[in-house]
């Protein structure tokens, strides 16, 4: 399947020798892409699959300071994370948006409503009081006044407090894109089969292009392993008999009609099957009930919602709303993530465990990032970076990522060459035609699933994951990326796979 661009990279990544190479195309390996290449580094990233297509497009879709991690003491992780908000709100405007939380407080909760007040006030001051605002006491009826459908049996009060939303994926793609117009060579679909080296240094690796086939080799200075969940695999091409630097933990979600639950804005619960504290969200016509953290043996590539973390999230949400009566059929989509905690250190339950990073370089000379959440992703980014400019033998220059805004897509000019382009794929839903369009022309696109799942969320907000809307999307962007009817066919099987794989409910 064609693509000049793409080709153009390739041919780029096999020919140039740069100071970075980065193996990992989430929003870890985007960021610090971006903030190397507006550095004036020369930087290669390779993603084995598509951008954002591992933990970074099954997230809660939160950008927040982390008022749950105020009661296991992580105050210094809480600053960060809301000095952090405060940026983003600021550079990526049209990603990243203020959303307002309730927090409804019952008699006999483990977090009454003094401990709520007092974790708010130090949620706002490790903010510096920067929010958006200020949280707020409610009373039982200011409570029910923001949220009349919450359980009112033994409802005492509760709070107002503001945190922000994304979607995951584009905030990746943004970075990605912005990396890509500071000069960076990126490319998804390029999967690392092994290290290379001179003598006991990592000097790069050879990548085999899922696309088109064949093998290459991209030389760099210095190489990043920013993998995620994976890159406990990086790391065992440059070192054997390592102990495991990533402690994986499993979060799902689950997505459902918003009229069947009726919250307004976001509401944080303590869920009554454990006492966790969790999320509703809303998500347009929908809304998003998370999450899960527990304990997973899966592979990154495999991991699933299960039937009883379905049930988990249903009975929890029925417990905060018990006019909903959600079942099993209400739920439109169910997913799952890995989160690549970082395993030194780690020893307590997964809810407790730290979402701080850590960055090591080997005896090669690899620099290996592990641990952090996605709020944080900017700063993680501009630490490494500092470490890669000391690797390379140059002082380290101040990041500029936290005052560039992040582009945002141009689908109106896409509209303005064609007015049809406007309309709605799915009826009901936003995901215009223009949006894939410019998917194809500008945002790295490659395959349907990158379309479906990840450059919008269409598969996510319909109980047939896209499949019905997948024949008119492939044949609308096929002259943009040169697919052929057999290219068309071939992709929507891919797609039918990938869907399976990311939404089927395991038994178990």
């Amino acid at each position: 399947m064609p693509n000049p661009r793409r080709a153009d990279t390739l041919s780029r990544l096999a020919r140039d020798t740069f100071d970075l190479l980065i193996i990992g195309g989430g929003i870890n390996g985007a960021g610090i892409a971006r903030d190397a290449s507006l550095r004036g580094l020369n930087v290669a990233l390779i993603e084995r699959d598509d951008f954002a297509s591992g933990t970074s497009s099954r997230s809660s879709r939160l950008i927040h300071g982390g008022v749950r991690y105020l009661e296991h003491g992580y105050l210094h992780l809480v600053f960060e994370a809301s000095r952090e908000r405060r940026i983003l709100l600021d550079i990526a405007p049209d990603i990243v948006e203020p959303l307002a939380f309730t927090w409804p407080v019952y008699r006999g909760d483990r977090i009454p409503r003094w401990k709520l007040g007092a974790g708010l006030w130090l949620y706002d001051l490790l903010a510096t009081f920067r929010n958006v605002h200020r949280h707020r006491r409610l009373s039982k009826r200011g409570v029910l006044e923001r949220e009349p459908h919450v359980r009112r049996d033994k409802l005492a009060g509760g709070a107002l407090y503001y945190d922000a939303r994304t979607n995951d994926a584009r905030l990746t793609i943004a970075n990605i894109i912005d990396a890509a117009a500071n000069g960076a060579a990126i490319a998804n679909y390029c999967a690392v089969t092994s290290l290379t080296r001179d003598g006991a240094r990592v000097t790069g690796a050879i990548v085999r292009d899922a696309l088109g086939g064949g093998e290459f080799a991209v030389r760099a200075r210095t190489v990043i392993n920013a993998a995620g969940p994976w890159s406990d695999a990086i790391r065992r091409f440059d070192e054997t008999g390592l102990r495991p630097g990533v402690l994986g933990t499993k979060g799902v979600h689950i997505e459902v009609p918003r009229e069947r639950i009726g919250n307004r804005d976001a509401v944080t619960v303590i869920s009554q099957v454990d006492g966790r504290v969790m999320f509703v969200l809303p998500a347009g016509a929908h809304t998003i009930i998370g999450t899960t953290d527990t304990p997973t043996t899966a592979t990154p590539d495999n991991v699933r919602a299960g039937e009883p973390d379905v049930d988990y999230l249903l009975r929890s949400a029925n417990g905060a709303f018990p006019d909903a009566r959600l079942t099993r059929t209400d739920v439109i989509s169910a997913w799952a993530g890995i989160r690549p905690l970082i395993a030194i250190g780690n020893t307590g339950s997964p809810a407790s465990a730290s979402r701080e990073h850590a960055i090591r370089t080997s005896a090669g000379g690899m620099i290996s990032v592990s641990g952090g959440k996605l709020t944080t992703y900017r700063s993680m980014s501009a630490e490494v970076v500092d470490v890669a400019e000391r690797a390379l033998g140059r002082a380290p220059t101040p990041a500029t990522t936290g005052t560039r805004t992040l582009p945002r897509a141009d689908v109106d000019a896409v509209i303005t060459r064609d007015p049809s382009l406007a309309e709605p794929v799915v009826s009901g839903l936003p995901h215009r035609r223009a949006d894939f369009i410019c998917a194809a022309e500008s945002e790295f696109a490659c395959r349907l699933g990158d379309f479906m799942i990840r450059r919008t969320h269409l598969a996510f907000e319909t109980r047939d994951h896209g499949r019905a809307a997948a024949p008119d999307v492939a044949r609308l962007v096929a002259p943009i990326l040169g697919w052929t009817d057999a290219d068309i066919a071939r992709e929507l099987d891919v797609y039918d796979a990938e869907v399976r794989r990311l939404f089927t409910v395991d038994p178990a």
